[in-house]
């Protein structure tokens, strides 16, 4: 098909095939990359250019492991969850036996990986609910979309262009999303846990090692 596996390179094949042959896997390639602070992240460059590069900011990593997960026969499946005063965050969605796991690269240590074993949908993005907070201490996670099968962009040939890939972050953007908790909820949360906040911002590229968060 145009603009998809038929654009890979044997090269490429053979390193999805063979290094990122399992969601796990995937997820240790992320893990192993630098996070991409390129224009603050203004960038979003196709899995080709990410395994050049190796770095992948959040919505470059979803698509390399959507991308992934096609190459083993799964749908190409990424989801967009909304924040409030904070950045949005696009995870790689896979099943097994009818349970939903997602795979993905943040800037925060709890918004990556999540086992297949989640019933619902709601149920995945509200495990990243704890660990989805800004650097003000505040957790915003408030929404997600439903989860968009790439090969609708095939004609961009999303798997390899050089060209950056933004109609695909604005269709994410512009499809209804469902509400993850009422405001009266929101007004109630409580102050962040200083060592969640902690864990949470290890190794996070916008922090010195020796700066410490306010409290």
């Amino acid at each position: 098909m145009a603009g998809g596996l038929n654009d890979l390179s044997s090269a490429e094949l053979a390193i999805y095939r063979r290094r990122l042959d399992t969601p796990v896997k995937i997820q240790a390639f992320l893990d192993a990359i630098p996070y991409n602070t390129e224009g603050d992240g203004e960038t979003f460059r196709s899995p080709r250019r990410v395994l050049g590069d190796r770095t992948a900011n959040c919505i470059e990593g979803a698509v390399l492991a959507a991308a992934a997960l096609r190459v083993q026969g799964q749908p190409p499946l990424v989801m967009d969850l909304t924040a409030v005063r904070d950045e949005d965050h696009v995870i790689a969605v896979f099943r097994r036996q009818g349970l939903w796991g997602a795979i993905a690269t943040s800037k925060f240590t709890g918004l990556r990986y999540r086992e297949p074993v989640y019933r619902t949908l709601r149920e995945l993005a509200m495990s990243y609910f704890e660990h989805y907070f800004n650097l003000a201490g505040e957790r915003t996670l408030r929404g997600h979309g439903r989860p968009v099968n790439l090969s609708r962009f095939d004609p961009l040939h999303w798997m390899t262009s050089d060209h950056d890939l933004w109609p695909i972050a604005e269709h994410l953007e512009r499809i209804p999303h469902i509400v993850l908790l009422p405001g009266s909820a929101a007004r109630r949360l409580s102050p962040l846990d200083a060592r969640l906040r902690h864990a949470g911002t290890l190794n996070h590229p916008g922090l010195r090692k020796d700066q410490k968060l306010q409290h």
